[in-house]
């Protein structure tokens, strides 16, 4: 059954293309963690390329002295390592030391790479699962935007594999990645569940670099008065219908968004069988300009 996972880059960045309030402070990042461990979510997903998020989140778990009730994913800071690096293994460690420093915590639950071409270089891999065997970490896995790294991650025998996955982006259903991830025995987390908020926007709100989308998200609207369900409610119970998903890892801006997120998550209204397979169907081929916020125009790659 998929669990959530509390993503934290809004907590330490203006992050999102609906995003019109800001970083939240740290008090209210506090109030968010507790509210969302008070409703059974004790997985969260952070990183160093998120601003100040692992500052925030390692301030949280030093106050509340909560570290055995949480467990903590972070990812090795993007394109750390230069080609050209011969003690890689030293590189890795003195990254993740200051992680778990900020995090202030002794391991992680989960170390990933944020550069998803790393899984290609056979040095980099030897040196997380040093780690892995040292204790510091204790799964290995890798965020990633296209199958092929997925593939490759199976190959390296990693732990957790982390992906886009949305009514809009298919990609890791179609493709078959993650039933074979799942058949590797691969942790599956995947996030971007509302696309930074695309989703969440009036048509009219929708920037001119991303007109194309507009048919895409006026048939959802269509399909969310037709279900009689809110925008939240259809996203989060079309990847809870893919039964190889373990974790759905969602960030929020504020504590009404958590309250509601949580809300459509536990409401239970499942998708008819006859309905998915149309979603499935009309959504099964967007273009990467729409599903890749690394392409808009004006689009932050903080994933």
């Amino acid at each position: 059954m998929t669990k959530l996972c509390l993503g934290t880059v809004q907590f330490g960045m203006r992050y999102g293309i609906h995003n019109q309030d800001g970083q939240p402070s740290e008090e209210a990042c506090f109030d968010m963690l507790d509210t969302a461990l008070e409703n059974g979510i004790d997985t969260i997903d952070t990183a160093r390329a998120y601003g100040t998020a692992e500052v925030v989140v390692g301030n949280y778990l030093e106050y509340r002295k909560c570290h055995r009730k949480v467990s903590v994913i972070s990812k090795l800071r993007p394109n750390v390592i230069e080609p050209e690096e011969k003690d890689v293994y030293s590189v890795v460690r003195r990254e993740l030391e200051d992680s778990l420093k900020r995090l202030h915590i002794s391991t992680l639950k989960g170390y990933l790479f944020h550069t998803p071409e790393y899984v290609y270089r056979k040095n980099i891999v030897e040196a997380v699962f040093r780690l892995k065997d040292e204790k510091l970490i204790q799964n290995v896995g890798v965020s990633i935007y296209n199958m092929e790294e997925g593939y490759e991650a199976i190959r390296q025998g990693m732990d957790y594999v982390q992906l886009p996955y949305s009514i809009l982006d298919q990609r890791g259903n179609i493709s078959g990645f993650m039933q074979e991830a799942k058949k590797a025995g691969m942790t599956v987390f995947t996030r971007s569940a509302f696309l930074q908020g695309l989703f969440m926007m009036g048509l009219d709100e929708i920037p001119s670099h991303l007109e194309h989308s507009k048919p895409y998200l006026q048939y959802f609207e269509k399909l969310v008065a037709q279900c009689g369900v809110s925008k939240a409610e259809l996203l989060i119970e079309f990847v809870k219908a893919s039964e190889e998903i373990d974790y759905l890892v969602f960030g929020v801006d504020s504590k009404a968004q958590l309250l509601e997120d949580m809300a459509a998550f536990q409401s239970g209204r499942r998708i008819e069988g006859g309905l998915l397979e149309e979603i499935r169907e009309y959504y099964k081929q967007v273009d990467d300009s729409i599903i890749l916020p690394s392409l808009w125009a004006n689009g932050r790659k903080a994933e």
